[in-house]
């Protein structure tokens, strides 16, 4: 897997991209950053990540994931301010998967410095 494109969609290895991320080595750097390496660790099962990057306010006590889901790919379709000059910002986004696709716009916010995924509206 060390040299295979990471599942987020971005054209670098996974360790060099979310992976980095997952292990807690680097922090996301944007709210787009953030959103690919949930959507890298949906692909991957990591569901500690998932927690750990979610709001505090809304993050549930448990995330339940099914090892049958086959995500196949990621598409950002809209961003709205969440850079480094932020605290706040947006992703819309197409997730696709063995069957279907998820259509969402994600809210993003920081607590401590750090990007956390707030909540999303999914989108038809």
């Amino acid at each position: 897997m060390a040299d295979h494109p990471c599942p987020c969609g971005l054209p670098e290895t996974y360790e060099a991209c979310c992976g980095r991320f997952h292990a807690g080595t680097a922090a996301a750097p944007t709210a787009e950053r953030l959103m690919r390496s949930r959507y890298c660790a949906f692909v991957r099962l990591d569901a500690g990540y998932l927690l750990r990057t979610w709001h505090p306010r809304t993050r549930p006590e448990r995330v339940d994931l099914d090892p049958g889901m086959r995500w196949t790919g990621l598409e950002i379709l809209e961003t709205a301010g969440g850079s480094a000059f932020h605290s706040t910002g947006t992703v819309t986004f197409r997730a696709s998967y063995r069957g279907g696709s998820l259509h969402e716009h994600s809210r993003f916010e920081r607590v401590g410095g750090a990007w956390v995924y707030v909540d999303g509206e999914f989108l038809s």
